[in-house]
């Protein structure tokens, strides 16, 4: 279960719900007229479960769905008790499913513990045809209390209310008991050495008397030593069940018919729908970011550090040869910096970047060829000076600081080790920096930095000053002023 998915995949996010909700999605093989929706357990990499090359060989189409909100799971249901994240999820799911030309009886949602209780949440409530539940809880609520406090804190607003979590609890009994779906295919997979077998699973099987097709496979070897390694032990079995749903077949007692293939319909509804919701967003949608350090094919040292500017942007994501190198944050004012924890290796590089905006949309990507070079590492350009405001001025709330820094090709500014913006250095050395904002109240002191071409930083200067939000008696207003 480690190989790498052979799979092409498409990353998207559907943003037309009140959360956005990131997905991957794979197109079907041989013409398959199916969907599977695929939900994660909190184990699962990235948050996208079943990811990992286990479903090659599925012949359906593969929805696969990140639970992953303001970073942290959320089960797929709700963030402060607000459900209308799962609406989200369900607006994915039924906009995918659309634009496939599909029905909800041509879709089978897929999942393992937590991913199992929402498959059977989003089955049965929304009326989904299959329903394969590995391991699931149907005590939502509980599970939070008793092993997952920071999703249960998230999900249940602050202090975590009893009240909600009993609340969660209710959700899964209540819509069996209603017999929600009752013709849906429902498969539940769990074993009695799952620790959570007898609190959350074999209560609830009786439950589903009333339903058409229930089938409950119950997995007991001594292989089995606990909640993770039910699935594990039960995988080869898992992927032949789920083509045969993919392919119209509910194992059970009577007459089925083969699930229909088109090997030529026609794909522009599904292909609009990845286009519009694609991760990676053209130019024209979210520009892509600058890099002013290293320069383009620049010669470098082996500490060269990266800046530039990414306006709307939350943060940067920087890549070589495939493989992640960092992710710096951008500040207020759109500027980013980094600087490697280790050298780079002699020779040529090239790191390809794109900007990720509030949402997880993704710029398209810059590249920036350097080479590193085996020199002496540089000392860095001189300590920049500040002229304005003078140290311990006491200034109003709409603080500009201007300065020279001969040599170098950007000044940098933080303060308590935050990184509040950076500025181009003019050709005579003079820099002006206006961060745009009213700055709090009382003492503040940022260091200024000078960073030159190679990316190389100066002893920090200090600019101390105090911000009065009162009227600043004239002798002490600054000369821009």
């Amino acid at each position: 279960m480690s190989k790498a998915p052979a799979r092409k995949m498409f990353n998207g996010i559907e943003a037309s719900g009140p959360f956005p909700v990131e997905y991957r999605f794979s197109h079907a093989k041989g013409g398959n007229r199916h969907l599977v929706v695929v939900f994660a357990n909190f184990s699962a990499p990235e948050d996208y479960g079943w990811c990992n090359g286990v479903f090659d060989n599925v012949r359906a189409n593969i929805l696969w769905i990140r639970d992953r909100f303001d970073g942290t799971n959320a089960y797929y249901l709700c963030r402060n008790m607000d459900f209308g994240l799962a609406d989200s999820v369900q607006t994915l799911i039924a906009n995918v499913t659309r634009s496939l030309g599909l029905t909800p009886d041509q879709v089978t949602l897929w999942g393992g513990s937590k991913g199992g209780s929402a498959a059977l949440y989003f089955g049965l409530r929304y009326g989904y045809r299959n329903i394969v539940a590995i391991v699931p809880q149907f005590l939502v609520g509980d599970a939070l209390e008793r092993r997952h406090p920071k999703v249960s804190a998230y999900m249940l607003g602050e202090g975590a209310p009893a009240h909600n979590a009993r609340f969660l609890d209710s959700l899964l009994p209540d819509l069996v008991r209603a017999r929600a779906n009752s013709a849906a295919n429902i498969y539940v997979l769990s074993s009695p050495q799952d620790e959570h077998y007898g609190v959350q699973v074999e209560p609830f099987l009786g439950m589903f008397q009333g339903y058409d097709n229930f089938n409950f496979l119950y997995s007991e070897s001594p292989t089995i030593t606990g909640h993770a390694t039910v699935t594990r032990r039960n995988v080869p079995a898992l992927v032949g069940l789920l083509n045969l749903l993919a392919d119209g077949y509910a194992p059970r007692l009577g007459l089925v018919r083969h699930a229909a293939e088109e090997f030529d319909r026609d794909q522009s509804g599904i292909e609009a729908y990845l286009t519009a919701t694609s991760k990676v967003q053209g130019a024209d949608a979210f520009a892509p970011p600058v890099v002013t350090v290293p320069a383009y094919n620049g010669e470098v040292p082996a500490d060269a550090r990266f800046a530039g500017a990414a306006p709307g942007a939350v943060r940067v994501s920087m890549w070589e040869n495939g493989k992640f190198v960092a992710s710096p944050e951008v500040a207020a004012d759109g500027t980013w910096s980094w600087a490697p924890a280790n050298p780079w290796a002699a020779g040529k590089h090239v790191v390809k970047i794109f900007a990720v905006d509030p949402a997880g949309f993704h710029s398209s990507r810059v590249e920036v060829p350097f080479t590193v070079v085996d020199v002496p590492v540089p000392t860095g350009p001189g300590t920049p000076v500040v002229a304005v405001p003078v140290p311990g001025q006491q200034v109003g709330p709409a603080v500009a600081l201007h300065g020279s820094a001969p040599g170098a090709a950007q000044v940098g500014f933080r303060e308590n080790g935050v990184v509040l913006g950076a500025v181009a250095v003019a050709p005579d050395g003079g820099w002006g920096w206006d961060p745009g904002w009213s700055w709090p109240e009382g003492p503040h002191l940022v260091e200024v930095v000078a960073v030159d071409g190679r990316g190389a930083e100066s002893v920090p200067a200090p600019a101390a000053f105090t911000v009065l939000h009162a009227a600043v008696p004239v002798g002490n207003l600054p000369p821009r002023y």
